[in-house]
């Protein structure tokens, strides 16, 4: 073993094979090693750290444990996969991580046959680890037993707030499946955990590690001294191990812990003897976020997701300071100013404060502030609810979050015509976290909802003004804006209503006439003043203005929208339907995302390999004015 390598365990290890053939007593020191390699690969890379430092024995311990890939390991949401990655093979490409070309940062199938499923939003492992562990049900009848494949689904308290979490385990208990649920409760999430079952799990805990297990839970335990020895501990040691009433047992699975995730040896010795049992099986793992590393143990939150840093201090190498307002700051700012004008406002999310931009709103106006926890159904919901009250509901979701509530927002706001507003952040390519972050979709699902009004600001003073509109209607209505900050547009701070569907013409010119949408006015205002042709921030992407359509049909050989969006189905698709209901033989282009899920990158690339700067925007009107003008020559 050469002495001079800062990680002698880890550099022989590519494999979870390879992980297999260290002696147990080596795992810890494995354990450190990849903990090490993780805060220096991140503090190059940036990415998710908290999370993924405090899984780290675990992960060891059950690739150690189970046969992976074959046995299949389900994680939830993804973010402290980083370990996994490591010991999977792909340490060498760590220095790619959400990169244009590089690893992705959440399991990705197409990656490696170790990410059994694709994830990055909450609470689907317990779902997808049935439906593996029920396929598994008929070609494990044909092996032995040392051979049948294993199922284990990882998620964490904060994931556990979801209701399809428990969906799937009242079916998994129903159906007695051979699976396994390991439950990493760090109590944190991104934002602090809130609602009842963190405060089930809190009074689990009560007295610090509590067994809580009947005599199946007491065979596996017995084989870990230590473990018998705090499960010896609890309140109910007079009466000896006894089963609480807890509800993942009346669930129908067999509950196992609490346990120190921090332990290694103890951990696998565990997932051995649960390995060997059958059923529907839950082992509840006690674990700190951000773990051996002081700095991310002492704000977890600042560190769950990290820009690149400098390991030795935990500071930041770049400067979050930008001279103009982030989108998200310029909401949460609005927020609070509404809330001191109308105690009628209430701001809900689901357990995004941070992102939302809402703590500065949780602080001063905490009986107007609901979080939810991961439960986007529900938010949506609770502000119909809260409309059918009287209030006036402001949903803060991220556009790909409110995919998740749709039926919620058709059947329950948008059909009843109730006064819910949605902030919708993160609208748009979002860069780095990748496809199932971006937020595509939302002119297109949002669009053909009757009653809904929905809003796109070019800039940060059109964001404010908007979010005030929306808030003065009596109907639902939504404002899209992207992650971080605008063209730097000063924000005035008296609100005033913007006219319902009414676009703005910013430069009139001839021929060709640009409808931007939102935060493509920037890359169109360039092409528009280069080339000579008509500008409109359309603002309005429902109710559009028809009038100034018309307008610019009667006195223009072309259109081009340009959308942050999917084609199909967006901005300039409702553009193209009123068109076709007129009796204009104008020609009109749709410019917007492709048709594909775009990959992880910085956000700018993604723009380039989207067409969607200033310079691609260029070669694809350049192409549509070509291709028109040769048509009219030779049509």
């Amino acid at each position: 073993m050469n002495t001079t390598d800062p990680f002698p365990l880890l550099s022989t290890v590519n494999s979870p094979a390879d992980l297999r053939q260290l002696d147990e007593e080596q795992l810890p020191q494995f354990c450190d090693e990849l903990r090490q390699f993780l805060i220096e690969s991140v503090a190059v890379t940036g990415g998710h750290l908290g999370a993924s430092l405090g899984t780290i024995e675990l992960t060891v311990a059950l690739h150690y444990v189970f046969n992976t890939p074959v046995d299949q390991l389900v994680w939830d949401v993804g973010h402290q996969t980083y370990g996994h990655k490591i010991i999977t093979g792909r340490r060498d490409r760590m220095d790619t991580m959400r990169k244009r070309g590089g690893l992705a940062g959440f399991p990705n199938r197409e990656e490696s046959s170790y990410d059994t499923f694709g994830v990055g939003h909450s609470s689907t492992s317990v779902s997808a680890a049935l439906g593996m562990a029920l396929a598994a049900q008929q070609t494990n009848a044909d092996k032995e037993p040392q051979d049948q494949q294993k199922t284990v689904a990882v998620i964490g308290d904060g994931a556990l707030t979801a209701g399809l979490a428990y969906e799937a385990l009242n079916h998994a208990g129903g159906v007695r499946a051979d699976m396994i649920v390991v439950l990493n409760d760090n109590d944190m999430s991104i934002s602090p955990n809130v609602g009842a079952m963190n405060k089930y799990l809190a009074r689990i805990l009560t007295g610090k590690f509590v067994s809580g297990a009947r005599e199946g839970s007491k065979r596996v335990l017995s084989k870990v001294p230590t473990m018998l020895e705090l499960a010896r501990r609890t309140e109910e040691h007079v009466k000896g191990m006894v089963v609480p009433c807890t509800l993942f047992e009346e669930l129908g699975f067999n509950y196992f812990g609490p346990v120190d995730g921090h332990d290694v040896g103890s951990l696998a010795d565990v997932l051995a003897n649960m390995r060997e049992l059958k059923g529907p099986l839950f082992l509840h793992v006690v674990t700190k976020k951000g773990h051996g590393y002081k700095f991310a143990e002492e704000d977890p939150l600042a560190m769950h997701a990290m820009t690149p840093f400098d390991p030795a201090t935990g500071k930041s190498l770049k400067s979050s300071k930008s001279n103009s307002p982030t989108y998200t700051q310029v909401f949460g700012q609005w927020l609070c100013d509404m809330a001191e004008k109308d105690h009628n406002v209430v701001g809900i999310t689901p357990a995004m404060r941070e992102g939302s931009g809402m703590v500065e709103f949780e602080q001063r106006f905490p009986d107007q502030y609901f979080d939810v926890g991961i439960a986007e159904q529900h938010a949506v919901t609770l502000a119909a609810g809260l409309a059918c009250g009287g209030k006036k509901p402001v949903v803060a979701i991220y556009s790909t979050f409110l995919q998740r509530a749709y039926d919620q927002l058709v059947h329950d706001v948008a059909v009843q015509n109730l006064p819910v507003l949605f902030a919708i952040d993160r609208a748009g390519l979002v860069g780095p976290d990748g496809p199932t972050h971006a937020g595509s979709f939302d002119f297109s699902f949002m669009r053909c909802l009757p009653n809904m009004v929905i809003m796109a600001p070019a800039d940060e003073n059109e964001t404010r003004q908007m979010l005030y509109t929306g808030y003065k209607l009596d109907g639902p209505s939504s404002v899209r804006y992207p992650r971080g900050s605008g063209p730097g547009e000063p924000v005035d701070e008296t609100m005033q209503a913007i006219p319902i569907g009414e676009a703005v013409q910013l430069k009139h010119g001839k021929d060709v006439a640009i409808l931007a949408f939102g935060t493509m006015l920037a890359p169109a205002k360039a092409v528009a003043e280069e080339l000579g042709y008509s500008l409109v921030n359309m603002r309005f992407v429902k109710p559009l203005d028809t009038k100034l359509i018309d307008a610019l049909a009667a006195t223009h050989k072309l259109l081009i929208t340009v959308e942050e969006n999917a084609v199909a189905g967006g901005a300039g698709a409702g553009v193209a339907e009123y068109l076709s209901t007129t009796d204009s033989i104008t020609s009109i282009k749709i410019i917007g995302l492709p048709d594909e899920f775009v990959e992880h990158g910085d956000r700018n690339e993604l723009l380039a390999h989207c067409l969607l700067d200033e310079v691609g925007l260029r070669s694809q009107i350049d192409a549509v004015v070509s291709a028109e003008d040769a048509l009219r020559k030779f049509g």
